[in-house]
């Protein structure tokens, strides 16, 4: 007679949440993810627009090399080979308002060279930029899920790495930025909200895409997350939709399942939170669990910013515009209260032919700004004036593309605004953020505490515990937990296999006790 497996609920259905129900369903546990949204995918979504599909997540997608550690890990969650990827030449385009072009590419040396030719004045910079971003594409994550004897190899294998990490790690990109001398290159660095972030994030993604592991799959981020619910519900692991977690259960000082706001309690031997940390701490456990330690970063740490994003569907191929540009402005565009942007960044997706009908484009422009209680506020108290900023923002932004691309508003045919009332209303990110930590010299790139001192049987998953976001942090975090949680189990490890059935759960008796 077969056991019941052991539980583990999870709250969100990004990202982390499905790749650490994906982990739980391969050792053996019977998984549950709450998603508050008609779809998964979380932050990692897009929408459709009379025949255009819209999307603000997927850049690139770390491990598309099937050589690279990455790629590896990714399959243990998805069957990452069914993915078309595409390893673009150059990652960016910057233009100045005289239509002055400079282009970042992938590849370091061509990128040296390129820089080069355009800034001989900042050559020997340019030089030492290039050398350490190839010293950063020979260096490996360590293995979080390895053993002691592997831990202490890849600690000895990155040894020679650290003075590099800590170096660059302590700079921001507004600071790195001041050694060079040509505008736009110098522009490059101090431009935007990468201006506050830790250098290490840009020579980590040049790193990558140098390594072509940072490659587009064709469909997006939907694509990626298509599959990953694929793998999870292939192996007997449940999403429930359409429902919202009001607040974790806890007896004895152990996690024992949620509480929907819908009135059902579902019961379980493990909690995972991948949701925002301030919710999870603030909201569903209401501030019990927290310390000095816990609450730190949110006095402490920079979080991404929201964004308002403008998305266009555009009745003309512009293969022939950059797939990622960033315009610098004439003049400052005043966003919100408090936000002016100096450049406006575009993405042109003639690279995806999912995302348009043949012989037409989508594109989109991203406007960041923190100050999101403009927008929810708008939103609640006057929704006219909420819809009139909107398309002022658009208005905007189609007058700067009309300078490159003569006759646009006659051509198009979808006009689309997302602002971050709609992040939080679909997402409930805290700030609306889009990825989480910023990661700074005051974050480091170290991951925060993923369990709570004095609640037992629980893990938080996702960007929120590792400064930087991305989707590697949200498949490494995820993996770290279910690593933990089946060593405290006495239960192996497997991740990427058929689930075997683990020791009996005792959530059954939990559904009839009390609970705090």
């Amino acid at each position: 007679m077969s056991q019941q497996p052991r539980k583990i609920v999870i709250i969100g259905g990004g990202i982390a949440g499905l790749c650490a129900a994906v982990y739980a369903q391969s050792c053996g546990y019977q998984a549950e993810v709450i998603e508050m949204h008609d779809t998964p995918g979380g932050l990692a979504t897009s929408w459709h627009r009379h025949g255009y599909t819209f999307e603000n997540c997927l850049h690139w997608l770390v491990g598309s090399n099937p050589q690279s550690q990455f790629f590896s890990f990714w399959k243990e969650v998805f069957d990452i080979d069914k993915l078309t990827f595409i390893n673009p030449d150059v990652f960016l385009t910057i233009q100045d308002k005289n239509g002055d072009r400079l282009r970042i590419h992938t590849n370091t040396d061509y990128l040296e060279s390129e820089l080069i030719h355009r800034a001989p004045e900042d050559a020997a910079q340019i030089r030492r930029f290039t050398a350490t971003v190839r010293k950063f594409s020979r260096f490996q994550f360590p293995d979080l899920a390895s053993d002691s004897t592997g831990k202490w190899l890849a600690l000895l294998r990155d040894l020679p790495y650290f003075p590099l990490l800590q170096r660059y790690s302590g700079i921001t990109g507004m600071q790195y930025g001041e050694r060079f001398i040509n505008p736009l290159l110098k522009s490059f660095f101090t431009d935007g909200y990468a201006a506050q972030m830790s250098c290490l994030a840009l020579f980590f993604s040049l790193a990558w895409m140098n390594n072509r592991d940072a490659g587009y799959p064709i469909g997006g981020s939907q694509a990626v997350i298509r599959l990953i619910v694929e793998r999870l519900t292939s192996l007997g692991g449940k999403i429930r939709l359409q429902s919202k977690v009001e607040k974790i259960l806890v007896q004895d000082g152990a996690a024992i399942g949620v509480h929907l706001t819908s009135g059902e309690s579902v019961f379980a031997d493990w909690v995972i939170s991948a949701s925002d940390t301030h919710a999870t701490l603030f909201d569903l456990l209401n501030g019990r669990f927290n310390t000095t330690q816990t609450v730190a970063p949110f006095h402490q740490f920079e979080t991404f910013p929201s964004y308002l994003l403008v998305s266009l569907g555009i009745a003309q191929d512009l293969s022939q515009q950059p797939a990622f540009l960033v315009q610098l402005l004439d003049a400052p565009l005043q966003v919100d209260p408090g936000t002016r942007l100096r450049n406006l960044a575009f993405r042109f997706f003639h690279f995806d032919p999912t995302f348009a009908p043949d012989g037409k484009t989508a594109v989109n422009a991203f406007l960041p700004t923190r100050n999101f209680q403009h927008w929810l506020r708008l939103r609640q108290q006057d929704l006219s004036a909420y819809d009139a900023e909107k398309q002022r923002i658009a208005e905007a932004v189609i007058a700067v593309l009309e300078k490159p691309i003569p006759n646009l508003r006659a051509v198009i045919e979808v006009t689309d605004i997302a602002t971050p009332a709609t992040v939080i209303r679909y997402t409930a990110n805290w700030h609306g953020s889009m990825e989480g930590w910023l990661l700074t010299p005051a974050t480091g790139y170290r991951p925060l505490p993923n369990a709570l001192p004095g609640l037992d049987r629980f893990f938080m998953v996702g960007q929120w515990v590792s400064p930087g976001g991305g989707l590697p942090s949200c498949l490494l975090t995820a993996r770290s937990a279910l690593q933990a949680i089946c060593k405290l189990d006495h239960v192996p490890f497997t991740p990427g296999k058929q689930p075997q059935l683990s020791v009996a759960s005792p959530a059954e008796e939990i559904q009839q006790k009390k609970f705090a």
